[in-house]
């Protein structure tokens, strides 16, 4: 079969751009991505998912690469914007509308929403899904959640509803301390007046949405949009159809969800289980 390259986008951002330039100058010049690692002194692995925009360089990279391609400060100049870019492109539309929802309707199947989550979880569940990028990628993503998280502690901050899976609850990431820690922030996070959060329990059985993430976002015009996500793949809904039988299943699984009182004795309890029990047999309560 036939090696065919990933297509890239340099139209969608200053990172896409940066990836793109480096896959334009190489093939110009004839060069292997093993090749101008060699030259450059740089993970052939780590190269290959800069030209693809799935990884920001380390500083040192556009220096290397103008040296190397007689590019007179162009990558340099397309870094400077790049860095400031800390989301992939495919992800900067989520960003953009997630900035913008007066409104965000959140439904997260096997981990805390990224809203929710302190800086220990996503530092984990980061490292899961990214697990070849280097130290300061992470810490870089790390960065930009928390920056995203900064909009709850505003004068006027987005309503919000978040609807938890008991999965998240319940295992492991990053061990015992990082899960009660998480659980306490939970807890600390229910009691704004502008949040309100469910746990949706095993006992609710299978559901419409089961494996899948489904966030919901009202924009300050009107428009509803949603956003799908599962283990490989990430959607901007926009039909109007399609958004309109999403709000129909994010609503039974708010009716399928136990009422945030009953939510927040679940998260205690569940709390409880981490800071007494191990990292992989947490006692599973159940409410009356």
């Amino acid at each position: 079969m036939t090696f065919q390259p990933r297509e890239l986008f340099p139209d969608r951002s200053a990172r896409d751009l940066f990836g793109a330039e480096i896959r334009r100058h190489r093939e110009k010049a004839d060069m292997s991505l093993r090749r101008l690692s060699e030259v450059l002194n740089y993970s052939k692995s780590h190269l290959a998912r800069i030209e693809a925009a799935e990884s920001l360089p380390y500083d040192d990279l556009p220096a290397k690469l103008d040296a190397c391609f007689g590019t007179d400060g162009m990558f340099a100049r397309i870094y400077a914007l790049a860095k400031n870019e800390p989301f992939p492109g495919k992800y900067r539309r989520v960003a953009e509308v997630d900035s913008r929802a007066i409104v965000v309707e959140e439904y997260t199947c096997v981990t805390i929403p990224g809203l929710l989550q302190t800086a220990e979880l996503a530092r984990e569940s980061l490292r899961i899904g990214h697990r070849h990028a280097p130290d300061a990628e992470i810490e870089a993503l790390v960065k930009a959640r928390l920056d995203r998280q900064a909009r709850l502690n505003q004068p006027h901050p987005p309503e919000c509803w978040f609807i938890v899976d008991e999965a998240a609850l319940r295992r492991p990431a990053g061990g015992p301390e990082v899960m009660q820690r998480q659980m306490e922030s939970l807890l600390e996070r229910g009691t704004h007046p502008f949040v309100t959060l469910q746990v949706l329990p095993f006992s609710a059985g299978h559901h419409v949405e089961a494996g899948n993430s489904l966030t919901l976002y009202t924009l300050p015009d009107g428009p509803m949009l949603a956003y799908k996500e599962g283990s490989h793949f990430g959607t901007i809904i926009e039909d109007k159809d399609v958004v309109a039988k999403l709000r129909k299943n994010y609503d039974l699984l708010r009716a399928m969800a136990l009422s945030p009182r009953d939510s927040e004795a679940m998260i205690r309890a569940a709390m409880k289980d981490w800071t007494h029990g191990d990292d992989t047999k947490p006692e599973h309560h159940r409410l009356a």
